[in-house]
């Protein structure tokens, strides 16, 4: 068997321990947003919360936006912020490289 086919093997595995152990590690377990973990904190030091404002989505929706819905919103938003992060990053390489090879006149 050659080196990289071993390789490869074994970081498949690797992957899928990886995968597996925290479903059977983290059984039963809570995970909360850290906007819950906020308001619960400030319940506990001043006994109340009251949010600033209502989504705007919520208020064009009447009532509470469905959780695949927002999680549809999240991704998009984080397509979006990743795309004008790139496309900058990419720009500023381009950059160095046409002003490297002495092309500007």
């Amino acid at each position: 068997m050659k080196k990289d086919t071993k390789t490869v093997i074994i970081l498949l595995i690797l992957v899928a321990v990886i995968i597996l152990v925290p479903l059977f590690a983290l059984k039963g377990a809570e995970f909360g947003g850290s906007d819950d973990a906020g308001s619960q904190k400030i319940e506990e030091i001043t006994g109340e919360y009251e949010p600033w404002f209502t989504p705007v989505f919520e208020t064009a929706l009447n009532g509470e936006i469905p959780g695949e819905v927002e999680s549809l919103l999240f991704c998009v938003q984080t397509g979006i912020g990743v795309g004008v992060v790139a496309f900058f990053m990419g720009r500023f390489v381009e950059r160095k490289k046409y002003e490297k090879s002495g092309d500007n006149n």
